[in-house]
């Protein structure tokens, strides 16, 4: 006797939503075989049911309510691709899991405000939440550490996780223009949400980091947390200088856990321009993680986008069809430690640019600074005057982030700083 299919509630008809309907159709005996299990949409829920979304939906119930269609008897999986972390997703999801239903989501911002909740509720009620599109799009990430990595102990995550502030980054170095004229093409080309801090403040990614840590160190998820500091202070002064000294700035989160605590960054940093992180380019996401056992594994591949989100999503589907069941973040809910939130602390090499006074004992005076705080210096380049002022590199070795603070505030008092000095971690990779 054929397997029963399962049965697809799908909540929300956007970009991800047709992406999904695109595949179920189009591969449906490859899933069914994949899967053990036909899989099929039976219902389907989008705010305007008469726009047009160059898609065949004749077959699918229509549910004006999320939640009525997170409630119909003929649905097994409810998938959530509506987005916002409150209101119809979170009311959706869980009107689901109360009525017995699997969750497939790709919102990681209901996960990063929720998650813990969530979580609790669904493993009570004896079901199943899966996010792996919430997290880097169309790389399997979730899937490396809760299956492929769960023997290692995970001791860093990091990564690019928003392509959105990659494009503008890379678009800046490659084309030599300022940070608004980047991010006003990119507006234009639709990359940015409606609401562009998310994406260029770096919200949109420490939701994604703080998922990951919450899976790679068994913690709950902790996204208030999370130190973030967007982009938009990124000058294209500093994308130069840096590539002069043989580096690229990026939007990096970090999140590995220490003797202090769970530090989680999502912060413009420094890497290596011959790393694979340095060498990212336009939208595309990269993951790194590092376990005992492993080593590093490196994952590249589109961060967002019809295809590869459906992917995702669909991939969570088929797991479920056979019969895959795990818990939300890798362990128990119950089980799940409640972080002790560290500021970063580690120690990391810096760039430190600043504009002196072109005047004899401007540099001894940093130097001098920089001594009292412990820090010593591995670069230093002058480059050409500008009347009386000239711009200086200075790469740092090893300091810790505390130490830069007191160093960069003592050179106020010199007398010699035209501007405020700008400093960025290096991270090593």
């Amino acid at each position: 006797m054929p397997a029963a299919p399962l049965r697809i509630g799908l909540a929300g008809l956007g970009t991800v939503g047709i992406g999904i309907v695109q595949i179920v159709q189009r591969h449906a005996d490859l899933i069914a075989t994949r899967a053990g299990r036909p899989v099929i949409i039976t219902a389907v829920s989008a705010r305007d049911r008469k726009k047009n979304r160059d898609a065949d939906l004749s077959a699918y119930a229509w549910e004006a309510d999320p939640v009525t269609l997170a409630q119909r008897p003929d649905v097994d999986v409810f998938v959530e691709v509506m987005g916002g972390h409150d209101g119809p997703a979170k009311a959706a999801t869980e009107a689901a899991l109360v009525a017995g239903k699997d969750v497939v989501t790709a919102n990681k911002a209901l996960l990063a405000h929720h998650g813990q909740a969530l979580a609790e509720a669904a493993e009570t009620l004896g079901r199943v939440i899966r996010f792996e599109a919430a997290v880097a799009g169309g790389i399997p990430v979730i899937k490396a550490l809760t299956e492929g990595l769960a023997a290692n102990r995970i001791k860093r995550v990091m990564g690019v996780m928003n392509g959105t502030c990659n494009y503008i980054l890379t678009r800046m170095q490659s084309a030599g223009l300022p940070y608004d004229t980047v991010f006003e093409e990119a507006r234009q080309l639709g990359y940015l949400e409606a609401d562009p801090t998310l994406d260029v403040g770096g919200i949109d990614a420490g939701h994604k980091l703080s998922l990951l840590a919450a899976i790679a160190f068994g913690t709950k998820v902790s996204f208030d947390a999370v130190e973030l500091e967007g982009i938009g202070n990124v000058s294209i002064d500093d994308i130069r200088l840096a590539q002069d000294m043989g580096y690229r700035i990026k939007l990096l989160g970090v999140a590995q856990m220490t003797g202090r605590g769970l530090e989680q960054r999502m912060t413009p940093c420094l890497v290596p321009a011959d790393s694979p992180l340095g060498q990212l380019q336009g939208g595309t996401n990269m993951v790194v993680l590092e376990g005992d056992a492993v080593g590093q594994i490196v994952l590249r591949g589109p961060g967002a986008g019809m295809g590869p989100t459906a992917s995702a999503v669909m991939g969570d589907v088929i797991d479920l069809a056979r019969g895959l069941r795990l818990p939300t973040f890798g362990i128990p809910a119950n089980q799940l430690a409640t972080p002790i939130a560290a500021r970063s602390a580690t120690p990391a090499p810096y760039y430190l640019r600043m504009t002196l006074l072109d005047k004899p004992g401007a540099l001894a005076k940093i130097a001098t600074c920089l001594g009292e705080a412990g820090i010593s210096i591995d670069q230093m380049r002058q480059y050409g005057h500008v009347g009386i002022h000239a711009t200086v590199l200075i790469v740092t070795h090893k300091a810790a982030p505390d130490d830069i603070a007191h160093a960069t505030a003592g050179f106020a008092a010199t007398g010699v700083l035209v501007d405020a000095p700008v400093a960025i971690r290096i991270e090593e990779v």
